[in-house]
């Protein structure tokens, strides 16, 4: 998980690097999240259609491999274009990431656990935001951004080859019918996940970017934002994904952890007056934001029909995708034009959009009688 996200959480740390040194404009770069996670939005009901009739443990050889040679050429882009081109690919270990995660825990953990073994596993993004923000943007400062990208590419290749050696075979391949449109729950967590998506990335995005620009931090400070965002989203994923697993829990937990997403959001508007404020933004964005994906990670796996796990988590994954890709580039009409405080509020919009599908959509369950 935290290598089929690594690329962007490493653009995002390092974007003051990459605008220094590629020239590249604050639009543009957001333009890399969209085209990132546009890709992997687009594959998602392929990729999750792929991990059920062939098995998680190819898909994930095959992610890790595909994160490494997208690595590999983000860290050898010459200009706006290739890096563009290399990102698009890396859209592919998005795609495949949660459907061929959740197939295994299904597969291998029993029912009580699912929900903690899933908080930990949706962590592993945290860990590369973590990883991205901190020890790579240290490393950046030693031996370059592109020095730095290509540790990251050596590192999935490595652990593409535990992977490969250490994960149990695969069940014979099975036909599982197709399914393009989430329906029924699945549809209700997509439209829920799209919109979390949308404040979201623009967060990891712009986040160091806002802390050298407007807070007048050091581009390894404004990194570490980001790292403390990552450290708390582990925390988070792990803690509500538990809470998800206890009766009368799960159904209304989105729509809480949307409630203080918005308030997170709303903290990093006023840190441009009391710059403290971004560093407890930082979390509170990690702690509620973040782990809401989680929740809705459990949500999925608790009600998807049987045979679809990897379809039905994909659905959603894609619904999380889209929003990752739409939501940068409005953000960075912002940034451009200095107006961060705006953005934050669209951010803060974007929570509470998220929120008031969350709660619709418990408020819709309970009257069905669905056991929560």
């Amino acid at each position: 998980m935290a290598f089929s996200m690594m690329q962007l959480f490493l653009l995002g740390a390092l974007g003051p690097r990459l605008v220094d040194d590629l020239g590249v404009s604050p639009t543009v770069l957001g333009l890399t999240t969209t085209v990132g996670f546009g890709a992997a939005a687009v594959l998602s009901p392929l990729g999750g259609r792929v991990v059920d009739r062939v098995g998680p443990r190819r898909c994930l050889i095959a992610l890790l491999l595909v994160s490494a040679a997208a690595l590999a050429l983000i860290g050898a882009a010459p200009g706006t274009a290739f890096l563009l081109a290399a990102v698009a690919l890396g859209g592919l270990p998005q795609a495949l990431a949660n459907p061929a995660t959740n197939k295994s825990i299904l597969a291998a953990v029993p029912a009580e656990r699912r929900g903690s073994v899933t908080g930990t596993k949706q962590s592993g993004v945290q860990l590369g935001a973590f990883a991205a923000g901190l020890p790579l943007a240290a490393l950046a400062g030693a031996v370059g951004w592109r020095g730095a990208v290509w540790t990251a590419a050596a590192a999935a290749v490595v652990t593409a080859v535990w992977a490969a050696r250490t994960l149990p075979a695969d069940p014979p391949p099975k036909y599982t019918p197709a399914s393009w449109l989430p329906r029924g729950t699945i549809a209700w967590l997509a439209a829920f996940s799209l919109l979390l998506g949308c404040g979201i990335a623009s967060v990891n995005t712009y986040l160091a970017l806002y802390g050298v620009r407007r807070l007048g931090l050091g581009e390894t400070a404004a990194a570490a934002l980001v790292a403390v965002l990552g450290v708390a989203g582990i925390a988070g994923r792990v803690g509500w994904s538990r809470l998800a697993d206890r009766p009368g829990r799960a159904l209304w937990l989105p729509s809480g952890l949307a409630v203080g997403a918005v308030a997170a959001s709303l903290l990093l508007t006023a840190s441009a007056h009391v710059r403290p404020l971004a560093w407890v933004a930082a979390v509170a964005v990690g702690v509620f934001a973040v782990a809401a994906n989680a929740v809705s990670m459990v949500l999925v796996m608790q009600r998807a029909a049987p045979g679809r796990a990897g379809q039905d988590s994909a659905l959603v994954s894609a619904g999380f995708f889209a929003g990752f890709a739409l939501g940068p580039p409005l953000f960075g009409l912002l940034a451009s034009a200095g107006r961060y405080g705006t953005g934050w509020l669209l951010v803060a919009a974007e929570f509470a959009g998220a929120g008031a599908v969350a709660l619709a959509w418990a408020v819709r369950e309970q009257r069905r009688g669905v056991r929560p």
